[in-house]
């Protein structure tokens, strides 16, 4: 059963996004860049703007911002749609024009489409001088995305839980970090590790270990000629084992089926879980969790990969999703006008903890103890990003979705037929088919 799941989400994504191209303005090309408008009084119009930030929607946030935002462009509307569901619902309303006036690019949508469906914001040349990350969302010279915040990943954890399990210092190697999740389940009350299976989205965090146990910039480039990514050695083959591992060897929690998102805050902010591989980005959330409970922020930490090169730990460093324009929208410069004050002006990086986008900026406190250890802030490459994007939709993979993944902590859970060496062969089979038909 869970075979054909894997299969049928593949090929749905495939229709869904051959459906996108050719329905969501295939022909309606932008040829000009919007440019951030220069006199914010002359700008007008209203713009809804998609995000899969639901909590700032909920909790005012967002409508804080637009008042905010509204005394520079008093003349702007700037209503918001929280969606749960971001990529799977954004992805199917990408198949007509509406699909708001600012976005954040969904994950799926290959980076050769990007001109049929958002407007142009600017050149690589001139857009890296002010931003980091312009290169991920750039087809041939022009940017179509700018990402709010970079985002380091590694495991977010209970230094609490993790101290009373007798584990002081960071795991350097997959076997050592296992050894520490077998303390915290000997030792403590704690699920030593939560997936996060039933949402399935955090689950695609794994794929963006890649880079971290090589400590190499290119690692994501390299799959466009990488015929065997899950080969012995390889990124992929490594992140993927330890999560394996740790599923197999009864480390996390008993039935994946009943994980909650919003509720693992609570659980490792409490220190009923102990560790979530997920995107620096999620730390302040926990630590605010934490809070509410009543405990400490500082209990809530962020550590590396288990893994070292020359001696340092390395921490790959991704953008978070791109804010784009709706190539069909009616008011490109007021939606241009708000992506350019939110990424500089409206200070939610910061707020956020998270590595912000603008050259220059500061880590975050968060991060401080990377910096402090040594820990390499490896910023990712995407000079064959879309070239690698293409060989996965052929190949059915899909390194950024939670199918193969779930596969994988169903396999080891004994819910599923096969094994790991089963799963990588599968999958590097796919892949070095798709290699060779594309491009």
């Amino acid at each position: 059963m869970r075979r054909t799941r894997v299969l049928a989400a593949g090929i749905t994504l495939a229709m869904a996004l051959t459906a996108c191209g050719s329905g969501g303005g295939s022909d309606t090309k932008d040829s000009g860049a919007v440019s951030v408008p220069e006199d914010p009084a002359s700008v007008t119009g209203s713009i809804t703007v998609l995000t899969n930030r639901t909590d700032q929607v909920q909790d005012g946030t967002a409508k804080a911002y637009a008042a905010e935002f509204s005394k520079i462009y008093p003349q702007v509307k700037v209503e918001f749609q929280g969606i749960t569901d971001y990529e799977g619902d954004v992805k199917i309303r990408m198949n007509s024009e509406d699909y708001g006036d600012v976005l954040s690019i969904p994950g799926s949508v290959p980076t050769s489409e990007y001109p049929s469906f958002f407007a142009p914001l600017g050149t690589t040349d001139e857009l890296a001088k002010t931003f980091d990350f312009t290169e991920r969302s750039a087809v041939d010279g022009k940017v179509y995305g700018l990402a709010n915040i970079g985002v380091a990943n590694g495991f977010v954890y209970n230094k609490a839980v993790w101290k009373q399990a007798g584990v002081t210092d960071w795991p350097k190697t997959p076997a050592e970090f296992l050894e520490a999740l077998k303390a915290i389940k000997a030792k403590t009350g704690a699920t030593a590790y939560y997936t996060n299976y039933k949402d399935a989205w955090p689950l695609t965090n794994w794929g963006n270990a890649l880079g971290s146990p090589s400590c190499d910039a290119g690692a994501g480039d390299k799959l466009a000629s990488t015929k065997e990514p899950w080969a012995q050695g390889q990124d992929l083959n490594v992140a993927d084992t330890l999560l394996y591992d740790i599923v197999h060897g009864g480390l996390s929690e008993g039935d994946p089926n009943t994980t909650n998102w919003e509720n693992s805050k609570n659980l490792i902010g409490t220190g009923k879980v102990a560790t979530m591989w997920l995107g620096s980005w999620a730390v302040v959330q926990m630590q605010e969790a934490a809070k509410k409970a009543g405990k400490s922020a500082d209990d809530i930490g962020f550590m590396p990969f288990p893994a070292q090169v020359d001696g340092k730990w390395c921490t790959a460093v991704r953008p978070d999703y791109q804010y784009a324009i709706n190539v069909h929208s009616k008011n490109k410069p007021a939606a241009r006008a708000w992506i350019d004050w939110f990424i500089t002006k409206s200070g939610d990086a910061q707020k956020a903890k998270s590595i912000s986008s603008v050259k220059g900026a500061s880590l975050p406190a968060t991060l401080q103890p990377f910096q402090d250890a040594g820990v390499k802030f490896v910023n990712m490459t995407y000079a064959d990003n879309a070239k690698v994007a293409d060989i996965d939709k052929a190949s059915e993979v899909g390194i950024g979705a939670p199918e193969y993944r779930q596969r994988i902590v169903d396999v080891a859970r004994g819910a599923a037929k096969d094994d790991l060496a089963g799963i990588f062969g599968d999958l590097n089979k796919r892949w070095a088919e798709a290699q060779s038909t594309v491009g």
